[in-house]
């Protein structure tokens, strides 16, 4: 796929089929300039079926656990809600949309066009002490693309071989990234980003029935280590979100690993679980669950 490609919107009035195999990721339109570990591309055409569902079009949409944001780009920028929410409580991750939707994007975009990509240049930008948030941005960014997996936890490493054996620049494609970035810039409007706790916005709206709710914590339930080896912040209290997803007035949609833990917290709340198929990065298909109070659409 050209670096171009990725950067076509999904075409008016088309409706997604449900996924009998898992999702091409490659079909899937890609807003955001991360790449982010437990992103959720794959997901995009069952979570546009979700939102598609619903009694009508949700005034706003919350996705409390924002990340790499391509639930809620694609809810925005496809016209599927009228306004988005984005909530992130990692500082690094939460500087990059700052700094698009409040009026940078141009100079972050620029800044990574005129980056000269190296090792040396890399670790010097990833150890220098930042405190503008424009600048922590850029970091973010490079960081993501220059570290293994893409992962912005303490601990990981730089990329050696890359991709092809291109080396650290090798996930590094600047004017790809500028012209996502300052895409997302065009429909600024659409979005409100708070930096701080999902959980907490979502109390703040659960009696809005015209909101709707995209949930997909970090997977730790159930003895799961990866939201411990991939996010920052990776510990919630499970049990309280989903008695807050119970309280919600709007619709809501949860994403989980498969695991008997999570399935016992929705039977107990009363929840519908269904599986979507997906493929991991060793390219074995597994399933994820989705949980909410009505599941039909699946």
């Amino acid at each position: 796929m050209s670096n171009n490609q990725d950067l076509l919107p999904f075409p008016d009035g088309v409706s997604p089929v449900p996924a009998a195999k898992p999702v091409n990721v490659a079909s899937v339109p890609q807003y955001s300039p991360f790449r982010y570990p437990g992103g959720k591309t794959w997901f995009v055409p069952t979570f546009r079926r979700w939102i598609q569902s619903l009694p009508g079009k949700p005034e706003v949409l919350i996705e409390p656990f924002a990340g790499g944001g391509i639930t809620g780009l694609t809810a925005a920028m496809e016209g599927l809600v009228r306004h988005v929410i984005m909530v992130e409580l990692d500082a690094e991750v939460a500087s990059v949309w700052q700094t698009i939707l409040d009026g940078n994007a141009e100079w972050l975009a620029n800044r990574i066009r005129n980056f000269e990509m190296s090792m040396e240049n890399a670790k010097a930008i990833l150890t220098s002490e930042i405190v503008e948030t424009r600048e922590k941005a850029f970091a973010t960014i490079l960081k993501n693309r220059v570290l293994h997996g893409g992962i912005l936890a303490k601990g990981s490493s730089f990329i050696r071989k890359g991709e092809n054996g291109k080396g650290i620049g090798s996930r590094w494609y600047p004017e790809t990234l500028a012209k996502r970035i300052l895409r997302i810039a065009h429909y600024a409007d659409r979005f409100t980003f708070i930096h701080g706790d999902g959980l907490q916005v979502m109390e703040e709206y659960a009696e809005n029935s015209c909101a709707a709710f995209f949930v997909d914590p970090p997977y730790t339930v159930g003895g799961k280590r990866a939201g411990r080896r991939l996010y920052t912040h990776h510990q919630i209290d499970h049990e309280n979100l989903f008695s807050l997803c119970q309280q919600l007035s709007g619709s809501f949609l949860l994403t989980y690993d498969d695991t008997e833990v999570v399935r016992e917290l929705a039977q107990r709340h009363a929840f519908g679980v269904g599986k979507v198929p997906m493929k991991n990065t060793h390219h074995a298909t597994r399933h994820e669950l989705v949980i909410s109070r009505d599941l039909s659409w699946l």
